[in-house]
């Protein structure tokens, strides 16, 4: 089944190669490039995922980029909109409502706006500035339902239009990172762990032989959320936190004080190297949605040589 799945795929994305229209993404391509402002790229459900995906692989690659959805548009987004900008709207039907109603007020902005579908007959196609079909002759699902092929034309698309700015515009990600160091991307490219993090005396630091009723002023006075703890040579160890304290009190109640961090505390903590870049960090800070890491332990060798906060990462401009 598998082998078969694979070749219908193969099959499918040769279609996609044979029948684009080039002379058509040439004028999508020439629209990008006269675009004085960010190309703005939205889309709903799977079709939005994959215009997300575009738009950081458009910034990583040097071209001022940005992903918004489609519902926060009318929702106040709108107002980053101006007549320098182009909107790229992502759907396969072309016939997604929520775009739709979206194109009137893009369009009262001034902004430039080009439907990636795959029916040139839709509303959005026809209503757009510039309409580009992605061909899709069936999604892999075998109800011809799930988001399967169409996404990958998408994600296809718009890999070869980020890499096609990229060369038409003669600069790397480096060269744009030196151009532009103190904006996001050059931030996000040069500005490492060691830029941010809070170092020295400022890091609350404990020993694992601490009784937790004498660390509770060091981790009142630093204010980080946490302790970090140390053991011979500042190796890491693990971590102390205000949720791994609110838990023993309500597990211990005031007995709790005289246990020791060792007993209490948290070793399987995410870290970060003072070598990463803070961008990097970023990300392993924000990987569980549902749990964001506000403040990590930096090492370098395995030693505690700082600590980060997501705070100081956003202050710092990377978002």
């Amino acid at each position: 089944m598998l082998r078969e799945l694979f070749t219908e795929q193969r099959q499918s994305i040769q279609h996609f190669f044979d029948e684009i229209d080039v002379p058509q993404v040439e004028k999508v391509l020439d629209s990008c490039l006269k675009t004085k402002g960010f190309l703005v790229l939205t889309g709903i459900g799977k079709s939005g995922l994959i215009a997300e995906k575009i738009a950081m692989t458009l910034v990583s690659t040097g071209t001022k980029a940005l992903y918004l959805p489609s519902v926060n548009f009318l929702h106040g987004d709108i107002g980053l909109l101006s007549q320098d900008d182009t909107v790229l709207l992502f759907s396969k039907s072309g016939e997604t409502e929520e775009l739709i109603t979206l194109l009137p007020f893009i369009k009262k902005k001034g902004a430039k706006t080009i439907s990636v579908v795959s029916n040139l007959q839709s509303r959005l196609s026809q209503q757009a500035d510039l309409a580009l079909c992605l061909p899709v002759a069936k999604e892999l699902c075998p109800f011809d339902l799930a988001p399967t092929i169409s996404t990958e034309v998408q994600l296809l698309f718009g890999d070869v239009l980020a890499i096609a700015l990229m060369k038409s515009r003669n600069f790397t990600l480096s060269d744009y990172g030196d151009n532009h160091p103190s904006g996001s991307i050059g931030k996000k490219i040069f500005l490492k762990v060691e830029d941010l993090m809070i170092k020295g005396p400022q890091v609350p630091l404990c020993q694992p032989h601490d009784k937790v009723g004498d660390v509770l002023l060091e981790l009142s006075n630093k204010k980080c959320g946490c302790l970090v703890v140390t053991g011979e040579d500042s190796a890491f160890l693990g971590v102390f936190t205000d949720g791994d304290l609110r838990r023993s009190l309500q597990a211990l109640g005031s007995n709790m004080l005289e246990k020791t961090i060792a007993e209490l505390m948290t070793c399987s903590a995410i870290v970060v190297q003072s070598s990463d870049l803070a961008w990097d960090a970023l990300k392993v800070m924000q990987k569980d949605p549902k749990r964001w890491i506000m403040v990590t332990p930096v090492l370098q060798d395995n030693k505690v040589v700082g600590l980060l906060r997501m705070h100081d990462i956003i202050h710092a401009g990377i978002s």
